[in-house]
């Protein structure tokens, strides 16, 4: 696992938490698994998947109920990362306060890391 010694790769404010407990237990699953991958018009993205089973390789962080799982790919970029869920008149989304971001495109679904090498 990436990381220091006894601190979670990333956290989670009291209203993520909530809503990955509800989606949880909505759906039936062991968590959230968090990756990136390749796309959008920065070069990265974020994905967010329903897992049955924790894989021993992701880095697991739990917190009010919830549990987010990191894929093992994606763990050097989202280490320090906080993750809110953000409501608003038009819309509900999760949003990754990630201090390894470099760029992000306008809609703030496309990312760069640093030292990424450009797309």
């Amino acid at each position: 696992m990436f990381g220091i010694p006894g601190k979670q790769a990333v956290s989670l404010t009291p209203a993520a938490a909530a809503q990955i407990a509800r989606l949880m237990a909505k759906q039936g699953s062991q968590g959230l698994r968090i990756g990136i991958k390749k796309g959008g018009c920065a070069g990265m993205e974020y994905t967010m998947d329903y897992v049955s089973e924790v894989n021993p390789m992701d880095e697991v962080v739990e917190q009010d109920g919830a549990r987010v799982m990191i894929a093992p790919m994606a763990q050097m970029f989202l280490f320090g990362t906080e993750i809110d869920y953000h409501v608003s008149a038009l819309e509900a989304s999760f949003r990754f306060n990630n201090p390894n971001v470099a760029e992000a495109c306008g809609c703030g679904e496309s990312i760069k890391f640093k030292d990424q090498p450009a797309a």
